[in-house]
């Protein structure tokens, strides 16, 4: 990284973010950490070829590699009908509600999740969204509809609103 030090402040700067956005995709730390390592090296090599502001770019390479390794791998993992229990350090309600959040979000497509984090938790618009993800803006909203309306019919965040 000596010879990139645009790329090391960069990383410096924006790791944190970007980690948690990875967090929200893979649903684990240490699948998250693995995915940003993989986004960050693809970069590396790349950088001296981006343009502009590196943020969309260093996006859509993070959700296309999260993309592309549920695509290859999809078939190790089966689902269950019932999830372990796992331990909770902190019985706050906020930490349960997140639990229940991301629960709510491993439900969903991978696409679709993808495109309810882009736009909800890293705040983009619809058209940075599409940019990212390399789709058109009316598949960014379709896919949030349809993401939306499956999230509103989830039983564990339904319950939590009434």
């Amino acid at each position: 990284m000596a010879e990139r030090p645009e790329f090391a402040e960069f990383v410096a700067a924006r790791s944190p973010a970007l980690l948690r956005t990875a967090r929200l995709l893979t649903g684990d730390w240490a699948a998250a950490e693995d995915l940003l390592q993989d986004t960050l090296a693809a970069c590396w090599r790349r950088w001296s070829r981006i343009e502009g502001n590196p943020e969309p770019y260093v996006h859509r390479v993070l959700v296309t590699t999260y993309l592309a390794k549920r695509r290859r791998f999809w078939n190790r993992e089966r689902p269950t009908g019932e999830l372990p229990e796992l331990p909770v350090d902190d019985p706050a309600d906020q930490v349960a509600l997140q639990g229940q959040v991301e629960a709510a979000l491993r439900t969903l497509t991978p696409r679709q999740r993808a495109v309810i984090v882009l736009r909800y938790y890293e705040d983009l618009t619809e058209a940075e969204t599409a940019r990212v993800l390399g789709i058109s803006v009316g598949t960014v909203k379709s896919q949030t509809s349809k993401a939306l309306a499956r999230l509103r019919v989830d039983a564990s965040l339904t319950a939590e609103v009434s």
